[in-house]
């Protein structure tokens, strides 16, 4: 039996075309993914991720505990500020990409994927408990909370002045990745958090899961007619990928580490110490033997995921693609994936495998569309 999100309904009456995604029964797209994804680009998208998982660590230990739990610095992280982090095992793979929303200094809001919550939970229980033994002081509970939330994104050019007509918190003064907890019309309470995964303004709004179809219609009511459009998981994964931002199963994995994903800039080996610490130095002392990169194919083709890299020459294979697609607005073909390093600087051309034919691309900078 597939699970389903307080908005399911609404998703059917809008004629949603609906897909197994991970455990979930969730819409992959509604007029189309190219016409949802530029709508989001131009004006605004509304999307329905109330699947994802969201587990609360309270307590005056929890800044000290979620600091040895991931690999960013929560203490860097003031009331009212999120954080993109990751978690990761102690031989340095990554256990899952968050977001960590600071609620108050002894709670802490953390959102991970859907397909990983239970997952997550159970490794932070066993975190938890291996910090209470050695730190029998301290005070700290975590919770798993999915059930509570429903979460909508809005995103776009448009999606501050649509959400601000449903609120009177100033959302003008909330900053890239901190947020704002109020109420939308009717005194629903609300966190509005400007945090998304489209690469475009937006908002990302916690509410009860019952409130959340009545979100979801108010917040339709008011885009619509400014050109806002329900968008499925295909245009989030185009808009996603444009922005090469990582998404957990395809970029990420427990086999991946976060240095060869691109992802050191979240990892703080200066601190006292994290789980995986010690794998990672060793793993940046030795070097990487792979690279996430972005890649622009320069002939006919569509890179999808699984699909083999190879060297100019067709001989040598060089790492696979983890995620590929025809971009909406650049009208070329791109993709992410793991390549040697010997191929990962600007301008090396490479092959991709498609159907039996290796086709010509490069290795380009990304994001591969700049946002302003």
């Amino acid at each position: 039996m597939l699970k389903r999100t307080a908005i399911f309904e609404e998703h059917r009456k809008l004629g949603g075309r609906l897909i197994d995604f991970g455990g979930w029964e969730l819409p992959v797209q509604y007029s189309g993914v190219m016409d949802e994804h530029l709508a989001c680009r131009k004006d605004a998208g509304l999307f329905d991720v109330s699947h994802m998982g969201e587990l609360e660590v309270r307590g005056d230990s929890a800044e000290s505990f979620l600091n040895y739990l991931v690999t960013n610095d929560v203490s860097k992280v003031s009331v009212g500020q999120a954080q993109y982090t990751v978690m990761c095992h102690e031989d340095g793979g990554i256990i899952d990409d968050l977001i960590i929303y600071k609620r108050a200094s002894d709670r802490f809001l953390l959102v991970v994927n859907a397909s990983n919550t239970e997952k997550d939970f159970a490794h932070i229980k066993r975190a938890e408990q291996s910090f209470l033994e050695s730190h029998p002081e301290c005070e700290l509970r975590v919770e798993n909370l999915s059930s509570l939330f429903s979460q909508i994104a809005i995103q776009g050019p448009k999606a501050e002045a649509i959400l601000q007509s449903l609120t009177t918190s100033s959302l003008s003064e909330v900053k890239n990745y901190w947020f704002i907890e109020g109420q939308l019309s009717g005194g629903i309470p609300a966190l509005m958090a400007r945090t998304g995964y489209t690469g475009e303004d937006g908002f990302e709004i916690y509410v009860p899961w019952d409130a959340g179809p009545v979100v979801w219609k108010m917040l339709l009511e008011q885009g619509l007619p400014e050109g806002m459009k329900p968008c499925g998981l295909g245009a989030r994964d185009t808009l996603r990928l444009e922005m090469k931002y990582p998404l957990y199963g395809n970029e990420l994995s427990d086999e991946t580490h976060p240095l060869e994903a691109g992802l050191g800039w979240v990892v703080k080996m200066n601190k006292v110490d994290f789980l995986g610490k010690a794998a990672l130095l060793q793993k940046k002392e030795e070097g990487l033997t792979r690279q996430l990169v972005g890649l622009k194919l320069l002939e006919r083709g569509i890179p999808r995921h699984g699909y083999e890299v190879y060297s100019v020459d067709g001989l040598e294979r060089l790492g696979f693609i983890t995620s590929g697609t025809q971009s909406p607005c650049l009208k070329e073909a791109i993709a992410v994936a793991y390549v040697k390093p010997t191929h990962s600087t600007l301008g090396a051309q490479i092959k991709v495998e498609i159907r039996g034919v290796k086709v010509l691309g490069e290795v380009v900078a990304t994001p591969f569309l700049k946002r302003k």
